[in-house]
């Protein structure tokens, strides 16, 4: 029997719920053919870019807070002290547990209410980015997004994953819009575990095949509209800067030459895709099968620890055998994953010899996600099982 892990989700959009309710029926708005794009206000890429985050803020508020965790702030603090005294702008830090959870957020918020704070900094990992926007949402204050790795492309988008204590989603809080700065120091971002780098390119790649699924259909985007022509172009753009970068920018990076700071333009382009292009291409054209399988995954025990972006890339191969794309194609960007290190089979999940039971498991909680609606045809469990045998076939 499957096993189905529902999150209790509160505060989600009007499409969200529609599509679970009733994914046939439309919202009122969306008939009206709005086109809305979303976007960071200021984007900001380099290495070193960190001394320009006082700077840069300064033009938000005159009483920042940065959120991040206990060992950043001790690999960074000092950078962060600089940045703002060279900007003569006092600043206040807190740290967080590890965690997103609505306690950590409302005590922080009340600390950060206390301070008197006026812009939010989070500085981090993903965990500690959806931190600081959760503070920054509920003090009602600008939020500056400083990843200092590129798994996910959370840093430019404006929803907040939260947890509890158990690691199960509990709910998804909205910013009023995307931060109003990303600031992206790559010096920074290349001298962390290769494995994180991996996955934002996972999580990055499926967002052009995501977004034609979604235009397609003529679904909805995360901003409750039909995908529009800008965030089409911007998946594209997407995808074909992950080919024409991820293997040189990975190479040198396994090679070292990034120790000293020295970044060279693939891992600049690489960057660009994962941290900014992705995020506006899934909000502004949509997101599809490759994030429903990337929910179930998680929900088999044995893949419980491997990360977001690896289940996306493992997604995209089940979105594309159910598309009917032809085999060599699939089969190429098979040998694209091999090449850079991202997952082509369940195995690399620690699903050796999967069971059936963990099948049901991953469809069962994939078929609960609205994105699994997002697509030309209705899917079932059985089209999601059968399109899994036929990628662990190509593996």
């Amino acid at each position: 029997m499957a096993t189905i892990v529902a999150s209790t989700v509160g505060e989600l959009k009007l499409t969200d719920i529609v599509s679970l309710i009733n994914p046939g029926q439309k919202p009122a708005f969306m008939k009206n053919n709005l086109r809305i794009i979303s976007a960071v206000s200021r984007y900001i890429q380099g290495p070193g870019c960190l001394s320009q985050l006082g700077e840069a803020t300064a033009d938000l508020g005159k009483k920042p807070l940065v959120v991040t965790d206990e060992i950043l702030k001790d690999l960074f603090g000092d950078q962060l002290e600089a940045s703002f005294r060279a900007a003569s702008l006092p600043y206040n830090l807190l740290t967080f547990p590890g965690e997103v959870t609505r306690p950590t957020i409302d005590a922080l918020a009340a600390q950060g209410k206390t301070l008197g704070i006026d812009v939010v900094v989070g500085f981090g990992g993903g965990k500690a980015l959806d931190t600081g926007k959760g503070v920054a949402l509920a003090l009602g204050t600008p939020f500056v997004s400083v990843p200092t790795i590129a798994a996910t492309d959370a840093p430019a988008s404006l929803a907040i994953a939260v947890y509890n204590d158990h690691h199960l989603l509990t709910e998804i809080l909205l910013l009023p819009r995307n931060p109003e700065l990303v600031l992206v120091d790559s010096a920074i971002i290349a001298k962390a575990p290769l494995r994180f780098l991996l996955a934002g390119i996972g999580d990055a790649i499926s967002k052009k095949f995501e977004a034609e699924a979604v235009h397609k259909a003529g679904r909805e985007t995360p901003n409750g509209t039909r995908s529009t022509r800008t965030g089409l172009a911007i998946a594209n753009a997407c995808y074909d800067l992950i080919r024409n970068h991820a293997v040189p920018a990975i190479a040198a990076v396994q090679a070292g030459q990034v120790a000293n700071g020295e970044v060279n333009d693939d891992l600049e382009s690489l960057l660009e895709a994962t941290v900014l292009l992705s995020t506006m291409g899934f909000e502004n054209a949509g997101l599809s099968i490759s994030h429903a399988i990337a929910k179930g995954l998680p929900m088999v025990p044995r893949a419980a620890r491997t990360l977001h972006g690896e289940h996306v890339a493992y997604g995209l191969l089940v979105q594309l055998i159910l598309e009917e794309r032809p085999r060599e194609f699939i089969l190429e960007l098979l040998d694209f994953y091999r090449q850079i290190g991202l997952p082509t089979q369940l195995a690399d999940f620690g699903m050796t010899d999967w069971t059936e039971d963990e099948l049901d498991t991953l469809t069962a909680n994939a078929m609960l996600s609205p994105s699994v609606k997002r697509f030309v045809v209705e899917l079932d469990q059985d089209m999601l099982k059968a399109a899994i045998r036929q990628v662990e076939t190509l593996g």
